[in-house]
């Protein structure tokens, strides 16, 4: 089939080599969002999936919308078969989704119904899932509702970060992407309505989403530092300012601190929670560069009884 592949970040990158290594398929061009000031200098630079292509000699089409009228009349010229989607980040108009003749097929990185919309990963870290995986469905208008292609399941290890978890999902889900194509191209493969069960939603994490609740079990604030970490960072205060927590382990044999109670050791630095304590490794405070959690420790020279949040 003739492709248009639309996507935008690192993690939409493993699935647009797949099919740019496909001996049955062409990608036409790519369609991703526009250049977006990064950095010190905040310089435009362009998307990781803009740069892939561009890299593979492949056309970019960067609409500030989708339902630019430039960009639908570039996309009915170019009149690709298919559109397969990961991580764009806009939405798509029925004017754009009516152009490809077989749809836009997107890679969404869920097991359909579970964890519709922006941060599936996320929220299933944050929810306890053991289970988790990538799901390929041909959109409609509905947010994350169409019919499903296929699926690939991954186990959520104990120390995954939303991160490492997305990580994964992209290549797994790559594969996959590529097995949907093929099956449409050939006709072996029909989209199955979702079971009208299970649905769960996932939006954007926010920031206050990220902030912990020392008050909470221990089990609860090692997901939320988990599904938050890289982004957009689980978060605490200490002396009124901003800290980040980057990376925190159980500590069970830890009972003895109040919820937010800091308790400093040669090198460790342990706080409690609503059960018992969790290790703190990492923290970044405001402004700063990531550090050990002991190392800051000893920079702020805790006092006893202080605490966090």
């Amino acid at each position: 089939m003739k492709l248009v592949f639309a996507g935008t970040p690192e993690v939409a990158v493993p699935a647009l080599d797949a099919l740019i290594a496909s001996d049955r398929h062409e990608v036409a061009a790519v369609v991703t969002r526009p250049d977006a000031p990064a950095g010190r200098g905040r310089r435009l630079v362009a998307s990781p999936v803009a740069e892939r292509a561009e890299e593979a000699g492949i056309e970019v089409l960067k609409p500030a919308r989708p339902r630019d009228e430039a960009f639908l009349a570039r996309l009915r010229e170019i009149g690709p078969d298919c559109c397969p989607v990961v991580a764009y980040g806009a939405l798509l108009p029925k004017i754009a989704l009516d152009v490809p003749a077989r749809g836009w097929v997107n890679l969404h990185f869920s097991l359909l119904p579970a964890w519709r919309g922006a941060a599936p990963v996320q929220h299933a870290l944050m929810a306890g899932d053991e289970i988790t995986g990538a799901s390929t469905f041909l959109i409609e208008e509905g947010l994350d509702s169409g019919p499903v292609y296929g699926t690939v399941t991954e186990a959520v290890r104990p120390t995954d970060t939303s991160g490492d978890l997305l990580t994964r999902l992209a290549f797994a889900g790559s594969g996959l992407l590529l097995a949907t194509m093929d099956g449409i191209e050939d006709g072996s493969l029909d989209a199955l309505p979702q079971p009208a069960d299970g649905v769960s939603l996932a939006p954007k994490i926010t920031v206050e989403d990220a902030r912990i609740d020392w008050a909470a079990p221990a089990l609860r604030v090692d997901r939320v530092v988990r599904g938050c970490t890289p982004a957009p960072g689980a978060w605490t205060e200490f002396r009124g300012e901003r800290l980040k927590v980057r990376t925190a382990v159980l500590a069970p044999d830890r009972t003895d601190l109040a919820p937010g109670e800091l308790s400093v050791g040669k090198k460790s630095l342990h706080v409690g929670t609503g059960s018992h304590a969790v290790e703190l490794l990492w923290v970044q405070a405001q402004g700063k560069k990531p550090m050990a959690a002991a190392d800051w420790a000893r920079g702020v020279r805790i006092a006893a009884g202080e605490q966090l949040g």
